[in-house]
């Protein structure tokens, strides 16, 4: 028996989330599931980084589970991706470490939230972004993004995933970067609150529509008792890119 670390991707549109819950539920955890079941595992819960929301879609998901597997690693990947439905993947297959938990051996996770800048419709682009038009103004934005860097309290952004959790987190990386037909918003800390990625591009897009100054999300953060009422981005413009461990280099 050998614990196996696994890198995923999802497209999350047709998931109501990764954590498995009841029966007829599809979810991503059910179907990687499933999948082991069918190469002999015989598990009860395979462990991961995070728990994504209904939609949000992921490029670098990790999970781990043990498995008796007489076969190469490189064969492992493949009979899981033959077991597996088109919207999820297994892009990459190790052994684990001693001791390794894909969620609480994590040092970083990186986040990217799209938007789209367009007039009318893109059924295809908006799969996977938020259209937002007329175009934002991206320079408040990042002045905006800047305040989040560092180690605060953002209880007004979200709450903690465990019941009477805290609510510091330390940001590393927050950025918004121009794009051909929009921007994306590239967002790294050590954990993050639920639903803080779409509350923190909601506000900064409200920013940028000139509708809230910068400053308010410094106040925001200065205030992690006063919650955001506003509506989160989308789920389906935003993607679980990479969960960063210590023996692995920053993106």
């Amino acid at each position: 028996m050998a614990t196996y670390k696994a890198i995923i991707a999802y497209d999350g549109t047709d998931f109501e989330g990764f954590q498995r819950l009841g029966p007829g539920r599809r979810t991503v955890q059910g179907v990687l599931e499933q999948a082991l079941a069918k190469l002999g595992w015989q598990g009860t819960s395979i462990l991961a980084a995070g728990r994504t929301d209904a939609g949000v879609h992921a490029r670098g998901q990790v999970v781990s589970f043990d498995l008796e597997w007489k076969h190469g690693i490189e064969v492992l990947g493949v009979a899981l991706n033959a077991h597996l439905p088109g919207d999820v993947s297994v892009r990459r297959v190790t052994l684990a470490g001693p001791g390794f938990h894909p969620r609480f051996s994590a040092r970083w996770r990186c986040y990217r939230y799209s938007l789209l800048s367009a007039p009318v419709r893109d059924p295809l682009a908006e799969r996977y972004a938020w259209r937002v038009w007329p175009a934002p103004d991206l320079a408040p934005m990042q002045a905006a993004a800047t305040m989040a860097l560092g180690e605060h309290d953002f209880g007004a952004f979200g709450a903690a995933p465990i019941t009477g959790g805290h609510t510091r987190r330390q940001v590393r990386l927050a950025r918004w970067m121009g794009e051909r037909e929009g921007a994306a918003f590239e967002i790294e800390a050590n954990a993050f609150l639920h639903r803080m990625v779409r509350r923190i591009v909601a506000v900064m897009v409200e920013v940028g529509r000139g509708d809230l100054a910068a400053s308010q999300v410094g106040w925001l953060i200065e205030h992690p008792d006063r919650s955001w009422a506003g509506k989160a981005a989308p789920a389906r413009g935003l993607c679980l890119e990479a969960v960063v461990y210590d023996e692995e280099a920053s993106l």
